[in-house]
């Protein structure tokens, strides 16, 4: 298999719904490779969170980019900031809220991928703007 390359302009970006507050730039999913994952970014504005979720099988893993904010799984809050990474088990009912006052960027790997994709890909397109692209160009 031939390594896939992308920058940050290659990314898809979804809003799952279109009242939310934040966005997910897909990565890597099975449509780049056949492996049952899900690597997005998901960007927060500010004072945006995900609804409460929890998935049956999947371990979904935040890596804090840029910005602060709130980890809740199962009623127990812990704040995150750039570099903590979070890891919330299967069944674990968790939310990620952006509580600064810049955005909130998050590397975001679910394995297996449980319709996570699909659901992202379901949504409202979304598009990456300039900061989006200045903070995702300089991982690494």
């Amino acid at each position: 298999m031939i390594p896939i390359v992308k920058t940050p302009k290659d990314y898809q970006a979804f809003r799952i719904n279109p009242e939310d507050s934040n966005r997910l730039a897909i990565v890597f999913d099975q449509t780049d490779a056949d492996v049952s994952l899900t690597i997005c970014v998901e960007i927060f504005d500010r004072g945006g969170k995900t609804p409460p979720n929890w998935h049956q099988l999947a371990i979904e893993m935040f890596y804090v980019i840029k910005g602060e904010g709130l980890a809740i799984c199962d009623g127990k809050s812990v704040p995150i900031h750039a570099g903590c990474s979070l890891l919330v088990p299967p069944t674990g009912v968790h939310q990620i809220q952006n509580t600064g006052s810049t955005r909130l960027y998050a590397l975001c790997i679910m394995v297996p991928n449980e319709n996570f994709a699909e659901l992202i890909r379901s949504g409202s397109a979304a598009s990456l703007d300039e900061e989006d692209l200045k903070v995702l160009s300089h991982l690494g």
